[in-house]
């Protein structure tokens, strides 16, 4: 499996973005906000990281990187159409693996990713309408 960051798999256009924002459903977190737009097209980034974020461009490029990062290990998983975070203040103050669960978690929340199984300790339950409990098979004899 190919993680790479192809030219197909970023919104780059500004007509792009414009018609993302437009058109979109949002979904917000404290860090950022994620407008998806359902397409036929394999799933596309877009990343909007402002000054307003942080004036450091290494701060910015740090967001962006991570960011850019989970969408490659995501990519196949997610469904088709145009992805655009806008970053928010908060998102430059926290560490790397908390964006990227961040990112994890709006998707999850957008329908974009599918929901991880239910993980336990306990194995499912099984109940078979034939099995006779020892109270029912003492009532009966």
């Amino acid at each position: 499996m190919k993680l790479s960051f192809p030219r197909q798999a970023r919104v780059r256009a500004r007509a792009d973005y414009a018609r993302v924002f437009d058109q979109a459903r949002r979904t917000s977190d404290p860090l950022f906000s994620l407008h998806w737009l359902p397409g036929e097209t394999p799933a596309r980034l877009g990343l909007a990281v402002s000054r307003k974020v942080s004036t450091r461009a290494v701060v910015r490029n740090r967001i962006k990187r991570n960011l850019r990062e989970q969408f490659r290990m995501l990519r196949s998983q997610l469904a088709p159409g145009d992805y655009v975070i806008v970053a928010r203040t908060a998102a430059a103050q926290v560490a790397p693996v908390q964006l990227r669960a961040t990112f994890v978690r709006v998707l999850t929340r957008a329908g974009a990713l599918p929901a991880p199984a239910a993980g336990g300790t306990m194995p499912p339950a099984t109940h078979s309408p034939s099995s006779s409990t020892p109270t029912s098979a003492a009532k009966a004899g």
